[in-house]
C-alpha cells in the first residue's frame, strides 16, 4: 500500500472537491471508489473528510461563495503559508483567498491562481498532514497542469515552490514533469502539458487532478450511467490507460487505471 504519514514542502499533499451538492457527490464518489464520508466536526460551515479502507483520501465541501464552480483542488504543502503567499503575489500570481487558519488546528491554507488563471492551494499542516493513501485504486493519484503559456508556468512555480521541469523518455514536446527535492514518484510529483488545437478556444489554463480505478472503462461507464458525461479517452499511455469526466455535479476529474511500478 502507498500509505503517506508526511510530505515534503513542495508536494502536493491534499485534493478536495467543492460541490454544489455534497449529498450526491457523496453517494456518487462511494459508488464509484468505495469512498466513505465524515463531517470534520470542527468547521460548522460543513466540510467531509473522504476516507477509503479507513484511511483518509481527500476533502469535500459545498460552494460557499458567489461565482464558485464545481471543481477538484490540489493542495501543496508549505512550511508557511503567509510567506508563501506572499511569493505567489511578487510571482505575479493571485491570492484568492487567505491566509487562513482552518478550524480545529488541521492546518493553514491560501487559495491561489497562477498567472495563466489556474487554481491551485497552500497547505500549512497541522494536526491534518495531507492525504494517508495515495497512488493507488480508490486514493488520488497525480496533478497536471494545462496551459498555453508553459515558459511563464515554468518562471512561476520555480520562483513559488523552487520547481524545475525534465520530460520523460519517449514522450511528446509538450509534455513535462514537475521536479523538486523529496519527490515519491521516480518520475515527478505532477505533469505540465501546454494546451494546444484539440482544447476547445475558451478552455481555462487549469490544474487536473487524477484519481486511480482498477478500470478506467468501467469507471467510465459507471460515471456516465450515473449522468456524468466523458470528456477525454478512454485512451491508452505507456504507463496508464486514462480518461477525464464530468462528474454528476459538473466537476472535472480524470481517471488513472496505472500500469507503473509500485511506488515506495
Amino acid at each position: 500500500m502507498s500509505e503517506r504519514r508526511e510530505y515534503e514542502n513542495g508536494e502536493f499533499c491534499w485534493v478536495e472537491l467543492i460541490s454544489p451538492d455534497v449529498e450526491a457527490a457523496a453517494r456518487f464518489y462511494g459508488d464509484l471508489l468505495g469512498w466513505k464520508r465524515e463531517r470534520y466536526e470542527p468547521d460548522p460551515e460543513g466540510y467531509w473528510y473522504l476516507r477509503h479502507g479507513g484511511r483518509l483520501v481527500a476533502g469535500l465541501e459545498g460552494i460557499r461563495t458567489d461565482g464558485q464552480v464545481p471543481a477538484w483542488l490540489g493542495y501543496v504543502k508549505v512550511d508557511d503559508a503567509a510567506t508563501t503567499a506572499g511569493k505567489v503575489g511578487d510571482a505575479r500570481g493571485t491570492v484568492l483567498d487567505g491566509p487562513l487558519e482552518v478550524p480545529g488546528r488541521a492546518g493553514s491554507l491560501a487559495i491561489c491562481r497562477d498567472p495563466g488563471g489556474a487554481v491551485f492551494a497552500l497547505w500549512q499542516p497541522g494536526e491534518l498532514k495531507g492525504a494517508e493513501l495515495v497512488n493507488e485504486p480508490g486514493a488520488w493519484t497525480w496533478n497536471n497542469l494545462l496551459t498555453r503559456d508553459v515558459d511563464e508556468a515554468k518562471d512561476f512555480y520555480g520562483q513559488v515552490f523552487g520547481w524545475t521541469t525534465a520530460q520523460p523518455d519517449g514522450a511528446p514536446d509538450y509534455i513535462w514533469n514537475w521536479q523538486v527535492d523529496g519527490q515519491r514518484w521516480p518520475e515527478g510529483l505532477g505533469g505540465l502539458m501546454r494546451m494546444g488545437s484539440y482544447m476547445p478556444p475558451d478552455a481555462p489554463p487549469h490544474w487536473q487532478v487524477y484519481l486511480m480505478v482498477e478500470s478506467t472503462d468501467e469507471a467510465v461507464h459507471k460515471t456516465r450511467a450515473a449522468g456524468g458525461s466523458l470528456i477525454f479517452g478512454p485512451v491508452d499511455i505507456p504507463i496508464a490507460r486514462i480518461a477525464s469526466v464530468l462528474d454528476p455535479q459538473g466537476a472535472s476529474i480524470s481517471l488513472l487505471e496505472s500500469r507503473y511500478p509500485d511506488p515506495r
